[in-house]
């Protein structure tokens, strides 16, 4: 992350009223990846109805009060938190509740009796 470009953003007299979500996460104290965690917990808005796979911009002033709000930023560092919790253990578990290594080992039994 260009942290001189995060500075420069941020020391500006007065901020653009549309934000994007590199601009969003700077301005709230998160890192650009969690802004997607905080739309997708529903704990972030973007402004108008965009689809999925397009680029999301955030309002100035919503962002300010949420800034301010000592509860919200702790639920949504609770989400952020619990997203990652529930990833780390599905990567340990296996998508499918296995462990990795179940998936990958085979008994040596299975290979008896068969000519290469």
């Amino acid at each position: 992350m260009n942290t001189e470009g995060k500075y420069t953003f941020l020391a500006l007299p007065l901020l653009p009223v549309r934000l994007n979500a590199l601009e969003a996460a700077w301005y709230l104290g998160f890192q650009p990846h969690e802004i997607s965690i905080l739309v997708g917990a529903g704990m972030l808005e973007p402004l108008g109805h965009p689809p999925a796979n397009t680029p999301k911009f955030f309002s100035t002033e919503s962002l300010a009060a949420l800034r301010d709000n000592q509860k919200w930023l702790e639920k949504a560092t609770d989400a952020i938190s619990a997203y990652w919790r529930r990833k780390n253990g599905q990567k340990r578990a296996g998508r499918n509740g296995r462990s990795p290594s179940s998936r990958l080992s085979v008994s040596p039994s299975a290979h008896q009796g068969t000519k290469p």
